[in-house]
């Protein structure tokens, strides 16, 4: 698990993203239930995505950010994590925020099989609450 920026270490709110080259799911969650809630996919690109990113950062304001790394099934890298990574660290510079990147290997298969409406939304909850499950 890599950070960019401490967590604070009595960090309580987080959001998390499933970032995707045409979508970014995103979900709250919060310490205290563990628990993670989808919010709206964003499809916007370019400019228009991070004025929406930054915009529900805002509205939010969470302690650290979460950022799911695809890995392929052994743990190694591959294109898109490097991309994800890319994301992270982006996300970190326009928001100011710690990010968490957490290997995100099947959380969008899960979505589905766990029939989420929004996907990318389901996986980034799945994401969040997998990060939540490893706090002490």
């Amino acid at each position: 698990m890599t950070t960019w920026g401490a967590v604070p270490a009595g960090a309580q709110t987080f959001l998390a993203f499933d970032w995707g080259e045409r979508r970014v799911g995103m979900a709250s969650g919060n310490a205290i239930t563990r628990t993670a809630t989808p919010l709206p996919t964003v499809q916007a690109q370019g400019d228009a995505r991070w004025q929406r990113l930054v915009a529900v950062i805002r509205e939010w304001r969470p302690d650290a950010l979460v950022v799911g790394v695809p890995c392929h099934p052994d743990g190694t890298l591959h294109e898109q994590s490097l991309r994800a990574r890319r994301f992270a660290r982006q996300l970190h510079g326009r928001s100011g925020l710690p990010v968490v990147e957490v290997d995100e290997r099947y959380s969008s298969t899960e979505a589905h099989a766990l029939g989420a409406d929004d996907a990318d939304a389901g996986a980034a909850c799945i994401i969040l609450e997998q990060f939540l499950r490893s706090l002490p």
